[in-house]
């Protein structure tokens, strides 16, 4: 019998543990990255903006449903690998040069906003994202904090896109 209740009580203390922490970790938080491509404010817009498109370069999203429009701006959402629907609703849009999103969904464990800003340069351009986001969930707080970081999602998004453009990129403040 105790070989049963030490490895869970074990792993009960570690998870709360981990709550206790996250619990003292600020919900929001800021993170900013760009990167830059051999592509045109408009033509990163456009990769930007076809959400339905999002699967064929987004390596987790598996599908893209579209939802009826918000203020009368585009809103969809978003399948992932992992089985999880997420509500996208477009906040702000300034073709070819600023977008902002919003999680649509305030039960989710997090939210917020990403801001796109797109900045021409002499031979292409870069795309800046900064994430306004809130991460609800006490543990998930702290695993993000600790474990993954907060900007491995826009990392991520920012290197997928330079795949999507045949580009390697480096990903900056």
């Amino acid at each position: 019998m105790k070989w049963i209740v030490i490895p869970i009580g074990i792993v009960l203390g570690i998870v709360a543990l981990a709550a206790l922490i996250g619990a003292f970790v600020p919900k929001q938080h800021t993170v900013t990255r760009e990167a830059s491509y051999q592509k045109s404010p408009e033509e990163i817009w456009e990769a930007i903006t076809d959400y339905q498109r999002f699967p064929e370069w987004r390596k987790f999203i598996t599908k893209v449903e579209p939802l009826a429009p918000v203020n009368g701006k585009p809103s969809w959402r978003e399948l992932d690998t992992h089985g999880n629907s997420i509500p996208y609703e477009v906040v702000e849009w300034n073709p070819p040069r600023r977008l902002v999103t919003r999680i649509a969904d305030p039960k989710l464990p997090f939210g917020g906003t990403w801001t796109f800003e797109v900045i021409p340069l002499p031979a292409g351009a870069t795309l800046r994202i900064t994430e306004n986001g809130e991460i609800r969930n006490v543990i998930y707080r702290f695993m993000i904090r600790y474990a993954f970081g907060y900007r491995i999602t826009l990392d991520a998004y920012l290197k997928a896109l330079g795949q999507k453009f045949d580009e390697n990129v480096s990903v900056e403040n």
